[in-house]
């Protein structure tokens, strides 16, 4: 049996060249980075250049970044930090809640943070439409724009259909709105960049964002090890108290090994980004144009302003769940929209706020490509998943009925 390995929207393996880069700091240069030995100074100096190298892809100062665990601590850190400075200062005199602009397809690190904000009393925030291709628009959000309005926070690309969001024409919005505001109640832009990091262009300063959120699991480096870009300026209340470990706001002993990792993985997207971006794309619209073959099967997502990695569709008539089990059953790795609560499967947030209906919802299916992707396994998914989309469809009645109780 083959083995395809079409999810690495949800993790990368991690490269032969991270991990070498890696391994010393597991057992030679071994110390705590914030003691003054000789081991301590060559731990830190490994910090020290991942921060480099992770500022140089960024266009950024290595003194506005901060590695965390992962993305969803980076997004915490970002919302509760800005937002607990804020209202120590002047919107608290004021007696008004500090207001947050998002989207309703915003991965759940995003969304649970700003509903647990919310919950405290700390914010009130608006949740804005998306088109049907899972777009927003920038119209919408400075229609949305408040006096109180201090954070924006959006998605680079959306990890479940891969539409890319006009970040950069968002971040000049705002720009143009803080050059007009006094300084003390300007708006802060927050984007997270995980499924954009490795493909598109991340330049802080030409997207125009204050806080960007990145995970090292989606680009070839370890499971977690996340980073923080924060611009210099940008008030921060650090969430872990302890040491002053990372500049101050992120106690806790560092991650040597991982940091050093994400470091080696960012210095490789940075030189490898045009070819790979070329050849995933090119096995993408492949993928595509196969999989749409099959009848009743839709694209989700932009047709053109979509992640050079990501393929998604909705089938109707069949169960996104089931459809998994049987492609992993012919060696074939995917995922679906669909996630599990509580025992019961419920539809797509990203999808339905995209309009599409929860029963269609359902037979969501994405297929995300990495940098090992080869044309042989494109072919061969093509030639699988008719079979198995058929023979789903067939046990579609008692499926959905079981979904529908």
């Amino acid at each position: 049996m083959k083995k395809v390995y079409l999810d690495n929207a949800a993790t990368t393996k991690v490269s032969g060249e991270v991990l070498a880069a890696m391994k010393p700091y597991f057992s030679r240069k071994y110390g705590n980075a914030s003691e003054p030995h000789l081991w301590g100074a060559e731990a830190k100096q490994g910090i020290n250049e991942a921060r480099e190298k992770v500022a140089s892809f960024l266009g950024a100062k290595p003194n506005e970044i901060f590695f965390t665990s992962c993305a969803t601590e980076s997004i915490n850190l970002s919302h509760k930090g800005l937002i607990e400075r804020i209202m120590n200062d002047e919107l608290r005199i004021m007696n008004k809640k500090p207001h947050i602009i998002t989207t309703q397809i915003e991965h759940k690190a995003v969304i649970e943070t700003c509903k647990h904000l919310e919950k405290l009393g700390w914010a009130e925030v608006t949740y804005l439409p998306v088109d049907k291709y899972g777009l927003v628009s920038v119209e919408d959000v400075k229609r949305a724009i408040k006096l109180n309005t201090v954070l924006v926070s959006i998605m680079y690309v959306n990890n479940e259909v891969g539409t890319i969001q006009p970040i950069a024409e968002i971040g000049k919005l705002i720009k143009s709105i803080n050059a007009i505001r006094q300084s003390n109640k300007r708006i802060f832009f927050h984007t997270d960049a995980t499924q954009g990091i490795q493909y598109l262009d991340c330049n802080v300063d030409r997207l125009g964002v204050d806080l960007l959120s990145m995970t090292g699991h989606k680009l070839y480096a370890p499971k977690g090890i996340g980073a923080l870009y924060v611009r210099l300026g940008t008030p921060l209340v650090r969430q872990q108290d302890g040491g002053g470990q990372e500049l101050g706001l992120r106690a806790g002993t560092e991650n040597v090994p991982y940091i050093v990792g994400l470091g080696k993985a960012i210095e490789i997207a940075e030189y490898q980004i045009s070819n790979i971006k070329y050849q995933i794309e090119r096995l993408r619209d492949k993928l595509i144009e196969g999989v749409l073959k099959i009848p009743g099967t839709k694209l989700t997502g932009h047709p053109e302003k979509r992640a050079p990695h990501i393929a998604s569709f909705v089938i109707e008539g069949v169960e996104g769940e089931a459809m998994l089990l049987y492609l992993s059953e012919k060696g074939i790795a995917a995922s679906s929209g669909s996630a599990c609560t509580s025992g019961t499967l419920e539809p797509s947030h990203v999808l339905t706020a995209m309009g599409i209906p929860a029963e269609t919802a359902h037979g969501s299916l994405r297929f995300s490509l990495g940098k090992d992707t080869t044309e042989e396994e494109i072919n061969y998914v093509l030639e699988v998943l008719p079979k198995v989309a058929e023979r789903v469809r067939k046990m579609a009645p008692k499926l959905l009925r079981d979904l529908n109780r």
